[in-house]
């Protein structure tokens, strides 16, 4: 058989589309509903500042929507590691549904105050804690094992999608059918995902179940910490977001260098998220090679590296340049530490280390974005975005020399096992887990 032209091994992956029905039946149901989590985003922060006119309060919309996903998200991955994830995915789905039309029905009737309001949002980010875990397995139980990377791509592509286009057609209907009306449709979107996802099979934790509570949270955080590949990766990401998030430094860097030019300022978001959907698009080559961890290492040292001379330069089309590389390195590094997530961790461990990426991706983007303030309003922009690349650019380095588990190691292939000789620093044996380890695992907790 004659090699695929390369051509169409450069462009993204669409090969689980075409051989998964039901992947492709739940990506068009979760990209309408992030479609409509989007716009009721753009509703919420548009219906508070009419309410409160502060910026205090719109700020804490991002707050209510992040608390309960740290809150809950460790409690929702043991939850998703013990019960049948499909049935905690439909469900979470109507929930969200449901705040979705409360929200619609004080939309139209007014009169509800503001902290009621960000209850609301706070009940629907509950839901979303609570299925995200569960719908964080889908990818890996619906594709085989070669299609995760590209699968995990698609969903990428799809995020990207609704970023650039729900805030748009929100800002539309918002003016259209006000903010009453933008809550229903986002409330009718939740019927797409409810479809996509109940013709799935029931999608049980393969293995030992989850012990209940804080000790099946305790056995997640203890595999998270013990496995060197999976732990590596989540660092990674840490480095990346808490040391080098320039989001919060555009408008400082667009005054000190750009003249403070507006659409300077808009651009700088619209390059990022540019960079990202072309890496996308041309991420079939990376998602079909088995050297996930070399390529999330290396996307993450030029998402630094980028950020760094982006500080640097006082041209504005070259500043735009470094800013689509580092949101392309950005992309490539996110489907590569997806997949090594995926495709390291047992599956009946799969919600707890889904819980906690969901969490690492809230937590860190803020942190980075509150840390490059910081920074910045003690020296300059220029100085926190320099000082947040290279410390980026050092922790990645760190992170690739103590895990060689990483630097080029296939994707399916296990960390080497302890030398017997030396102390076990993990005497349960829960930081090297191997699928055919987990019936034992309860009972051995259990005896102790």
């Amino acid at each position: 058989m004659s090699p695929k032209p390369t051509l169409a091994r450069t462009l993204l992956d669409v090969r689980p589309l075409r051989t998964s029905p039901a992947f492709r039946r739940l990506l068009i149901g979760r990209t309408v509903s992030m479609l409509g989590a989007m716009m009721t985003l753009v509703a919420v922060m548009y219906q508070v500042w009419l309410m409160t006119g502060s910026t205090v309060w719109t700020g804490a919309v991002g707050l209510a929507q992040a608390l309960p996903m740290v809150a809950v998200g460790l409690f929702a991955g043991s939850l998703a590691d013990r019960r049948d994830r499909r049935q905690i995915y439909l469900v979470s789905t109507v929930g969200q549904a449901a705040v979705s039309l409360l929200l619609a029905v004080q939309g139209f009737l007014g009169h509800v105050p503001v902290i009621g309001v960000l209850a609301l949002v706070a009940a629907q980010s509950c839901f979303g804690a609570v299925g995200g875990p569960a719908a964080g397995s889908f990818v890996r139980r619906l594709l085989p094992k070669e299609q995760v990377g590209a699968g995990l791509a698609l969903n990428h592509v799809s995020f990207q999608a609704t970023m650039l286009a729900g805030p748009a057609l929100g800002g539309l209907l918002v003016g259209l059918l006000g903010v009453g009306g933008c809550y229903l449709i986002d409330a009718l979107s939740f019927g797409m995902a409810f479809y996509g996802a109940f013709g799935l099979p029931r999608l049980p934790p393969e293995g030992e179940l989850a012990r209940a509570g804080l000790r099946g949270v305790a056995d997640g955080l203890r595999f998270l910490a013990g496995h060197r590949a999976v732990r590596g990766a989540l660092i990674t990401d840490l480095a990346a977001t808490v040391l080098a998030m320039p989001m919060s430094l555009f408008p400082l860097v667009n005054a000190e260098r750009f003249g403070d030019n507006p659409r300077t300022l808009g651009l700088f978001l619209s390059a990022v998220a540019v960079g990202g959907i072309t890496a996308s698009a041309l991420s079939g080559s990376l998602t079909r090679l088995a050297r996930p961890g070399l390529v999330m290492l290396c996307g993450a040292a030029t998402w630094g590296a980028a950020l760094a001379l982006f500080g640097l330069v006082t041209n504005p089309w070259a500043g735009l340049g470094l800013l689509a590389l580092a949101g392309a390195a950005d992309t490539f590094s996110v489907i590569s530490r997806g997949t090594i997530l995926q495709t390291r961790t047992p599956d009946a461990l799969l919600g707890r280390v889904t819980a906690a990426e969901q969490i690492v991706g809230q937590a860190g983007p803020n942190l980075g974005n509150l840390r490059g303030g910081l920074v910045a309003g003690w020296t300059s922009g220029a100085t926190a975005l320099v000082s947040g690349g290279v410390l980026c650019l050092l922790a990645v380095a760190a992170v690739a020399a103590g895990t060689p588990e990483l630097r080029g190691s296939r994707a399916d292939r296990a960390d080497p096992a302890p030398d017997p000789s030396a102390e076990d620093p993990d005497p349960d044996g829960l930081a090297e887990l191997a699928v055919a380890d987990l019936p034992d695992v309860g009972q051995r907790l259990d005896k102790e």
